[in-house]
């Protein structure tokens, strides 16, 4: 919020042949239909916060009080993802792992890209200039197409079957 403050000095106010009046401050100056910036607005969301906090904090304490503490040697051991972590830690992993992992980030920054776009291709009081909206919409699909192509690659290629 910007406030315009008109500077008042003793000699200027001398100078008109008036008294010196007091210049209000900012939040005095609130404009018309405008709202200031309460902080007691936001301390039931502290509250919350704080209840949540106080709950999260509590069940893991009561949890690590009243949990059993037996040690064994297989608790001991470290976890290898579900696997016994015998014999050589450098073994090979298939392929798939990684095909797998690698289609998932694309998609998943498909979304990030997709989704930013239809919020502000579409609104009402539309964002985008109008001489942008439609090469932006080619654009995008294009981007789909190219995603598309790419799904029936790694489709045809056997990506998804698990061997």
């Amino acid at each position: 919020m910007i406030y315009f403050v008109k500077k008042v000095t003793k000699s200027a106010a001398k100078a008109a042949g008036k008294r010196s009046r007091h210049v209000p401050s900012p939040p005095d100056m609130a404009l018309p239909g405008t709202e200031t910036f309460e902080l007691a607005t936001y301390y039931p969301i502290f509250i919350y916060l704080l209840v949540i906090l106080a709950f999260a904090g509590s069940t893991l304490l009561m949890a690590h009080l009243v949990g059993p503490h037996r040690r064994t040697a297989i608790k001991l051991m470290p976890y290898e993802s579900g696997m016994d972590p015998i014999g050589d830690a450098r073994q090979h992993f298939d392929v798939k792992f990684y095909l797998i992992a690698i289609l998932f980030l694309v998609f998943d920054v498909e979304l990030l890209f997709l989704y930013p776009w239809a919020v502000v291709a579409y609104r009402d009081p539309p964002l985008l200039p109008a001489a942008l909206s439609w090469p932006i919409f080619w654009e995008v699909v294009i981007f789909l197409v190219t995603l598309a192509l790419a799904y029936v690659y790694a489709w045809r290629k056997g990506v998804f079957r698990w061997r």
